[in-house]
C-alpha cells in the first residue's frame, strides 16, 4: 500500500506541471495584459506602459516567461502580484480556508440530503417515495446553483430577513452558499445512491443474510450500505473538484472571499501569476482528494489490494 501511495505521489507531478503548462498558455490567450488592465486604473503614457511590461518581463518570448515561471516554481515560489507585488502564495493562503469551508459545507449539505433520500427511494422502489426523490433530483440537477443561489438571496434574505446575505465569519452566513452549490451535487447522489442500493438490494448475499432471519436495517446498514459505499465515494471525490469550481460562481454571488472572487478578480486584472497559482493548488488539492479516496477504498473493503 505504501509504495502505491508514493507512486501516485510521483505521478502527480507531471500531472500538475501539465496543468500548469496549460493555464500557462490559455492565460496568455486573454486578449490584453496585465499593463492594459493597469491603464484603466491609472493614467500612463504609451511610453511608461512599454516601459513596464519591459520591467515585468511581459515582452519576452512566450517559453522564456513559462521557463521563468517555472523555475520559480520548483523553488516553492509562486510568484508575485501583478497588482500589488504581494506573494501568491501569501494571497492564496488568506482567501483558501474561506473556499474548503464553503466546499466541505456544500458536499456535507449534499451528503446528508443525497445518501438518505436514495437509500429510502431504493427501499421504497415503485412507491410514492421513489417517485418523488426522483423528481427532485431531476430538478435539483436542472436548477444552476448561481439561480438557486439568487433565489435564497430574495426569499431569505430580502424577503423573510432570517438569513444574512454576506457574512463570512458565522455559520448563519455559510447557509446559504452551502446549500445552493451543494443542492445540486446532491441530486446527483440521490440518483446513484439509489442505482447502486436497488442493485445491492436484489443480490444474493442480502436474500441470503434475509433468510437467515436478520433484522431489515442490519441487513441495511452491515450489509448492502457497505457494499454500495465504494461507487458512492468515487462520485464524491469528483464532485469535490465540480464543488472547488461551483465555489467561483458562489463567492461571486454572496459577495464571499475566497479563491473564487480572488480568482475571478486577478483573470479580470490579467493578474496571470495569481491565476496560475489558483490554478496550481485547486488542482493539487483535488488530486489529493481523490488519494484519499483510494486508501478509503481499503479502509471499506480489505478485500481490495494495490500493487
Amino acid at each position: 500500500m505504501s509504495a502505491y501511495l508514493l507512486q501516485r505521489l510521483i505521478l502527480t507531478i507531471p500531472i500538475l506541471l501539465g496543468i500548469v503548462i496549460v493555464t500557462f498558455f490559455m492565460v496568455q490567450l486573454t486578449p490584453g495584459d496585465a499593463v492594459s488592465a493597469m491603464q484603466g486604473q491609472m493614467k500612463m503614457s504609451a511610453q511608461q506602459m512599454e516601459q513596464l511590461r519591459q520591467a515585468l518581463g511581459l515582452n519576452d518570448p512566450l517559453h522564456v516567461q513559462l521557463g521563468r515561471y517555472l523555475m520559480k516554481l520548483i523553488q516553492g515560489d509562486l510568484g508575485r502580484s501583478l497588482f500589488g507585488g504581494q506573494p501568491v502564495a501569501l494571497l492564496i493562503a488568506s482567501n483558501i480556508g474561506a473556499t474548503i469551508q464553503l466546499t466541505v459545507a456544500a458536499m456535507v449539505v449534499a451528503i446528508v440530503i443525497g445518501v438518505p433520500l436514495g437509500i429510502l427511494a431504493a427501499i421504497k422502489r415503485g412507491t410514492l417515495w421513489d417517485a418523488v426523490s426522483v423528481i427532485i433530483a431531476m430538478i435539483g440537477v436542472s436548477i444552476p446553483s448561481f439561480w438557486l443561489g439568487l433565489m435564497m438571496i430574495q426569499l431569505f434574505a430580502v424577503t423573510l430577513g432570517w438569513l444574512p446575505i454576506t457574512e463570512n465569519r458565522s455559520a448563519r452566513g455559510l447557509i446559504m452558499p452551502a446549500a445552493a452549490l451543494g443542492l445540486a451535487e446532491a441530486a446527483i447522489i440521490v440518483r446513484l445512491t439509489r442505482a447502486t442500493m436497488v442493485e445491492i438490494l436484489n443480490a444474493d448475499y442480502v436474500r441470503t443474510a434475509r433468510a437467515k432471519g436478520l433484522l431489515d436495517h442490519i441487513v441495511l446498514w452491515r450489509h448492502a450500505l457497505r457494499n454500495g459505499l465504494l461507487p458512492l465515494i468515487t462520485m464524491i471525490g469528483m464532485q469535490f473538484g465540480t464543488l472547488l469550481g461551483g465555489a467561483v460562481v458562489i463567492e461571486n454571488v454572496f459577495a464571499r472571499q475566497g479563491l473564487g472572487t480572488l480568482v475571478t478578480q486577478a483573470v479580470i486584472n490579467r493578474d496571470f501569476p495569481v491565476v496560475q497559482g489558483c490554478v496550481l493548488v485547486a488542482a493539487t488539492m483535488y488530486v489529493l482528494v481523490n488519494l484519499i479516496v483510494d486508501i478509503l477504498y481499503v479502509v471499506i473493503d480489505p478485500r481490495i489490494r494495490y500493487s
